[in-house]
């Protein structure tokens, strides 16, 4: 017997410690309960006495019990006992009212499926002794607020070598339910603790079902295809999230780029190629001529050399020279020097900056176009001239 008593121990505390700790940090559906049962009570035949032995008995149970966990617990119980008591000196039996108090802790099992508990109790009835007592229970649900208690369990005397056994029924009223609460998500990513394996993931990345990132390099491609999963962050990606290159920076891969070398800066269409807006450009010169004099006194003139680099830089563009006069003369005369002049400008286009001369056609108006009409020296020089427009309609690049 007393072998048993210890096998059952060693049960008890070998159930407890393999599963302790899968519970013990939950909240329990109720904290404390009360509970009123009836016992019976089955002493060991070899239990000494002094005169006589105790055959078995019967009880009333009352307990009070509080649960730290879901899983673990503990309770005091106070036990009105009756014990059947017969005499070797009679024939008849006899009973002896005592108490049995003291205290047990209890594991309870997954779901509550049942419980295992251990104690100390000290009993006194007729003789006092402590007991170590082990068993095993369960908290049947009869209502929301009502349970059925049921338990067997076996009691060990520490000073003598015998083993006690009981049988309890009875009914308790729990109390103090737990609120429940939301399990806890460190990092909010939607994923509980309890199953996080990534527990510190940033803010705002996503994760699997166990909390880990599904794009570690916010590329928008999964890491289980993303072939490089280390891609900076703001650069482009293909399908297999490695970098798309774009070698003119100009937002068109160079896959699909169809002019590749597209200066900073400008707009380009969807095959990477530049956006032109017309633009109409022109140029106007005038030069002025000596009293009576056709000659052209300053051929490099900057202004000219302007002129001539414009004439390069649009070669469809055509000019008309016009040659003018001022008013002392005769008009024939001033014709003939309008028309010398314009064909001198001519000639130096042609000439010294080599504009084709199909290019350039001269006019002479002589007097006809006066810029000033009075007859002094100013207005008379200013006259004295050749002016030339040219005009172009011209594609540049739209700027971004």
């Amino acid at each position: 017997m007393k072998r048993h008593f210890k096998l059952a121990a060693l049960s008890l505390a070998v159930l407890s410690s393999t599963s302790a700790f899968a519970q013990d940090s939950q909240e329990p559906d109720y904290k404390q309960w009360f509970g009123l049962s009836g016992m019976y009570y089955n002493t060991d035949p070899g239990r000494p006495l002094a005169e006589g032995i105790y055959d078995d008995g019967q009880g009333v149970s009352f307990e009070y019990g509080f649960r730290f966990t879901q899983s673990w617990a503990a309770r005091i119980e106070y036990t009105d006992l009756e014990l059947d008591y017969r005499s070797p000196i009679s024939s008849g039996s006899d009973s002896e009212d005592g108490e049995m108090v003291g205290v047990d802790a209890l594991y309870f099992m997954p779901d509550d499926m049942y419980y295992l508990f251990g104690g100390i109790k000290r009993q006194s009835v007729g003789e006092s002794t402590t007991l170590a007592n082990i068993g095993i229970g369960k908290h049947w649900d009869l209502a929301d607020s009502v349970k059925i208690i049921t338990e067997v369990a076996t009691y060990h005397d520490f000073g003598e070598d015998y083993n006690d056994y009981s049988v309890k029924v009875g009914v308790s009223i729990p109390f103090g339910k737990s609120t429940p609460t939301a399990p806890q998500d460190s990092d909010n990513d939607g994923v509980i603790d309890s199953r996080d394996q990534c527990a510190m993931t940033p803010a705002g990345v996503r994760v699997d079902a166990t909390g880990c990132a599904v794009d570690n390099d916010n590329d928008g491609v999964l890491n289980s295809v993303d072939q490089c999963p280390n891609t900076p962050a703001g650069v482009n990606v293909d399908a297999k999230g490695c970098a798309i290159k774009d070698s003119d920076n100009d937002g068109v891969v160079d896959a699909k780029d169809m002019c590749p070398d597209t200066e900073a800066g400008v707009k380009v269409d969807a095959k990477g190629c530049v956006v032109f807006d017309e633009e109409k450009v022109e140029i106007t010169l005038r030069v002025l001529f000596d009293n009576e004099s056709a000659v052209v006194k300053m051929p490099k003139d900057p202004e000219i050399s302007e002129f001539a680099e414009f004439m390069k830089q649009y070669p469809s563009t055509t000019a008309v020279i016009e040659g003018h006069t001022s008013a002392p003369g005769t008009e024939a005369y001033n014709m003939d020097l309008s028309k010398e002049r314009a064909a001198s400008f001519k000639d130096v286009m042609v000439d010294m900056y080599g504009i084709d001369s199909s290019r350039l056609e001269t006019v002479g108006y002589g007097e006809t176009r006066l810029l000033d009409t009075a007859n002094n020296a100013e207005a008379h020089r200013i006259n004295r001239r050749i002016s030339v427009t040219v005009e172009e309609t011209v594609k540049v690049p739209e700027e971004k």
